[in-house]
């Protein structure tokens, strides 16, 4: 039998298994190859016996909540493991390999009570700790902003980020500053009644005013640095994106894109499978110049362009939610940073100056 150590963090982790909202990935805590003569026995009992101080209750709603995975596949409470299936337990959050150390990175808080804070969150910031990435990060910032307050720790986790945008994505995001508000908030976003809009310019003329994108999402077999629609239906997780066509700019599309799940790089996976990639987006082709004309004047604009917002042109615009604990209706708004403002900006005057071509 392969096994790791189990690391402290995942006792807890189990009572705090709902799943987050956006763009939210899983990473391994904890993993078994099952011996060659093991008797099929139903997975949470077979973890039950292995991990230690983990109810089986606790590992049957990690189960329902899609945690506990068998050669790579999510399974039920009843899986029957066999000999040499690899059993692993998922979580939404790394590893931590260190604690988090409060750091003065400077925020800026759109809204606070004691029970939940919303930030905006700058393109070119971590969200959390992990891949080496330690230090430095949106977590980071929030032990420091809260080193004073008695009942937050940043290294417990039932309480701070309720979802996520990626790094260089920017925009807001709300956090839980107590165990009842994160759960409450995470309920939300599982259940789909939170309210998230997002601003994206992408590459080429998108036809339609409005459409919807409905395609699973997993990690493309072909590059672990990119996920993927999936053509099986059977694989991945459930995505959805609805999009709403703002301007049209010469060859790019400003688009609102509004989240009715959460998967990691959603937006940026289902504008690229229907044809419109992000704009700038290196991890998915679109620092490329993609469309257009062959002349000189037009591809020395673009790269121009490129420089102005070197980043994907995506946004975290609006964000809706109930207060945990008043359960007012909550909206926020942040306008479009300066990269992305100037970036849409160079496009409404190529239109109107075409002699770049």
């Amino acid at each position: 039998m392969i096994e790791e150590e189990l690391p402290d963090e995942l006792e807890n982790d189990l009572d705090d298994i709902e799943p987050v909202g956006d763009e939210s990935q899983l990473y391994e805590h904890f993993r078994v190859v099952v011996d060659k003569g093991q008797a099929m026995v139903r997975v949470d009992k077979y973890l039950f016996e292995r991990i230690v101080n983990a109810s089986r209750n606790r590992i049957q709603k990690a189960a329902e909540g899609g945690f506990v995975m068998a050669n790579g596949k999510p399974v039920k409470s009843s899986y029957k493991v066999k000999p040499l299936d690899v059993i692993t337990v998922m979580m939404d959050r790394p590893r931590y390999e260190n604690e988090i150390i409060p750091e003065d990175i400077p925020l800026t808080i759109v809204y606070e009570d004691p029970y939940l804070m919303v930030v905006n969150k700058p393109a070119g910031l971590v969200v959390h700790p992990g891949h080496g990435n330690y230090h430095g990060t949106l977590v980071n910032a929030l032990a420091w902003h809260m080193k004073d307050n008695p009942d937050y720790d940043a290294n417990d986790p039932h309480v701070g980020l309720v979802h996520r945008i990626d790094k260089d994505t920017s925009g807001l995001l709300v956090i839980a500053k107590t165990p009842d508000a994160k759960t409450n908030l995470g309920n939300q976003f599982f259940n789909k009644t939170t309210k998230r809009k997002y601003r994206a310019l992408v590459w080429g003329i998108v036809e339609q005013d409005e459409g919807t994108i409905i395609g699973n999402i997993a990690r493309n077999p072909k590059d672990r640095m990119q996920m993927a629609v999936m053509s099986d239906p059977t694989v991945g997780k459930h995505a959805v994106t609805h999009y709403r066509v703002l301007e049209r700019l010469g060859y790019v599309t400003l688009v609102e894109c509004i989240l009715e799940t959460g998967r990691t790089h959603q937006i940026r996976v289902h504008m690229k499978h229907i044809g419109h990639v992000l704009f700038n987006d290196e991890r998915y082709g679109g620092h490329e110049i993609l469309k257009g004309t062959h002349f000189s004047k037009y591809k020395q604009f673009v790269n121009n362009c490129f420089d102005t917002c070197p980043r994907q042109a995506l946004h975290a615009m609006t964000l809706g939610f109930v207060h945990p604990v008043t359960g007012e209706e909550m909206h926020f708004t942040s306008e479009l940073p300066d990269d992305m403002t100037r970036l849409i900006e160079k496009w409404r005057g190529y239109i109107s100056n075409r002699e770049l071509e």
